[in-house]
């Protein structure tokens, strides 16, 4: 039997667009670049040769159009992976739902996701201006876990060689760890970007150790993130959204992916502003390669 999907579940417009976004199924293409800003998004569609929508609503900003023969959309997210669970959500109700008879398709569109974003260095190798593309991402925010079979998607062995090296001691939180699509990252990074573990965490002070008023729960949880080291494999980045993204999209059956450019050393304490122009190229190559 067919599942309708309801109204208060599936949330459709009056225009037939999807609640948040307020896009309609023709206005998404296959390839999506996502980001944090919603200014961006016009940063990024400078560079398309035509367009065929320019939407916003709220934090969510989205322009389609072609660039050198790829139809590619540009949307916002905001910040935080609680945003990540709207926009992938719906991004997929609108590839693989029906809006008409508010029924899955039979037949399932897979999207190819890369998320461009800006994130703190963790480690010497990745100073300032450094391009990271997360080959496994450990998230804080819990996200994955609101869905049956995430197990499937989780790097379980990961996630408890990380779990005993930092001697975790957040309560009411559980780190996960999911790994990018494969093809995706091959595509993207090229030999050209450091490729990493990244932490998405759920907030950009405590979570992050950042300490102002309020003091920390483990005051030493930076320190033990930053000497972690399996195999080989060590945490390069914070940012927020890239777990979020990279688990409900390979369990909705998509790619995707999360790069960065690094503005800022949390080892050493510095900050880069002016990161423009890195950010730029890492669009630039990022456009070209999706």
């Amino acid at each position: 039997m067919v599942r309708v999907i309801p109204p208060s579940e599936l949330i459709i417009n009056d225009d037939g667009s999807v609640f948040h976004l307020k896009l309609k199924p023709e206005q998404l293409a296959d390839r999506v670049i996502m980001v944090g800003d919603p200014a961006r998004v016009s940063s990024i569609a400078a560079y398309f040769d035509s367009r065929e929508c320019d939407v916003s609503n709220r934090e969510f900003h989205t322009i389609t159009g072609s660039y050198k023969g790829k139809r590619l959309t540009v949307i916002s997210h905001g910040i935080g992976g609680d945003n990540i669970d709207i926009v992938v959500t719906e991004l997929d109700a609108l590839a693989n739902i029906d809006f008409a008879t508010r029924s899955v398709k039979p037949e399932l569109k897979q999207l190819r996701i890369v998320r461009i974003g800006t994130s703190g260095g963790l480690q010497p190798y990745v100073p300032i201006g450094t391009y990271v593309a997360a080959h496994t991402s450990v998230g804080f925010d819990g996200i994955p876990f609101y869905y049956a079979g995430n197990e499937a998607v989780r790097d379980l062995t990961f996630e408890e060689e990380f779990i005993k090296q930092v001697d975790w001691k957040i309560v009411g939180v559980l780190p996960y760890a999911v790994k990018a699509d494969e093809e995706l990252l091959e595509q993207i990074a090229a030999d050209d970007f450091v490729r990493g573990v990244t932490i998405a965490t759920n907030s950009f002070y405590g979570a992050q150790g950042r300490e102002l008023r309020l003091s920390l729960a483990d005051p030493e949880l930076n320190k033990k993130i930053e000497a972690y080291n399996d195999n080989g494999n060590q945490v390069t980045n914070f940012e927020m959204e890239s777990a979020a993204l990279a688990s409900l999209a390979a369990m909705m059956g998509h790619r995707a992916l999360t790069v960065c450019c690094i503005i800022a050393g949390r080892v050493n304490k510095n900050m880069n502003t002016n990161y423009k122009d890195s950010l730029s190229d890492l669009i630039e190559k990022v456009l070209e390669r999706i």
